[in-house]
């Protein structure tokens, strides 16, 4: 049955998602696959097919925040996809931490509305295993720079108290914050999905987020080079997942 909001059915025929936030990042992806079909584009949820190495992937836009991230989650699984791979971009909360560095979320703080619409706060938000070891197996391979650590998932760039909420994270050792990845990885672990997150770091720490994030739209900096990595590092993620099947 066609789905209400991505406009997708089970005819798509693939288990693996890529989950961008912004629908032009399809534009993107679509330049690492064969045989790219564009499938539909409703509100923030843009659609395209294609194959890697002869894996078929879907990539689709969820566009910005946990509550939007939450619908395409829900919407995927209805239509047979077992396997979601965020890859969005994050502001680091560790100085160490540069421009297009790849942060991978071992565990994501629920600092967000959409999560805690679905389970108590004291649920975890934490990724699947394998699906995990594997980015990280895949990062190496390809010689990527990243992180592992928590990530910090919250609802807003603008609230009057972001900088100190971030110097708080940032001294209890967390590595980036972004809007998706807690209601990723929570609505994925009550919906028995794999899931992980890839987050592109576009923020140095102490810097303007807004200047940063502009920057990083207009394609004027390593953020570019670092979106390129995630999106290579979570094909060659699910190309390994099919070959262990």
């Amino acid at each position: 049955m066609k789905q209400a909001h991505i406009l997708l059915d089970e005819t798509i025929q693939t288990n693996y998602a890529l989950l961008p936030g912004d629908p032009t990042r399809l534009d993107h992806i679509k330049q690492y696959l064969d045989n790219v079909q564009e499938l539909a584009y409703n509100r923030e949820f843009r659609s395209l097919s294609g194959y890697y190495k002869g894996v078929k992937v879907l990539a689709i836009s969820t566009g910005i925040g946990g509550a939007s991230a939450s619908i395409a989650i829900e919407e995927l699984k209805n239509i047979g996809i077992d396997t979601m791979i965020r890859i969005g971009s994050c502001g680091a909360l560790q100085s160490f931490i540069q421009i297009g560095d790849l942060v991978i979320a071992e565990g994501a703080i629920r600092d967000d509305g959409a999560s805690k619409a679905y389970v108590d706060a004291i649920y975890p938000a934490t990724p699947d295993f394998n699906l995990l070891s594997t980015i990280v197996d895949s990062c190496k391979e390809l010689m990527v720079p990243f992180h592992l650590g928590i990530v910090h998932s919250h609802e807003s760039f603008y609230i009057d108290q972001n900088s100190d909420i971030e110097k708080r994270w940032s001294q209890k050792g967390v590595l980036g914050a972004d809007l998706e990845t807690a209601a990723l990885l929570t609505v994925g672990r009550l919906r028995n999905i794999r899931c992980a997150s890839i987050l592109n770091n576009v923020v140095v720490y102490g810097h303007d987020t807004a200047e940063s994030i502009t920057q990083y739209v207009d394609g004027e900096n390593a953020s570019i080079l670092g979106e390129k990595r995630e999106i290579l590092v979570a094909l060659e993620t699910l190309y390994r997942l099919e070959q262990q099947q």
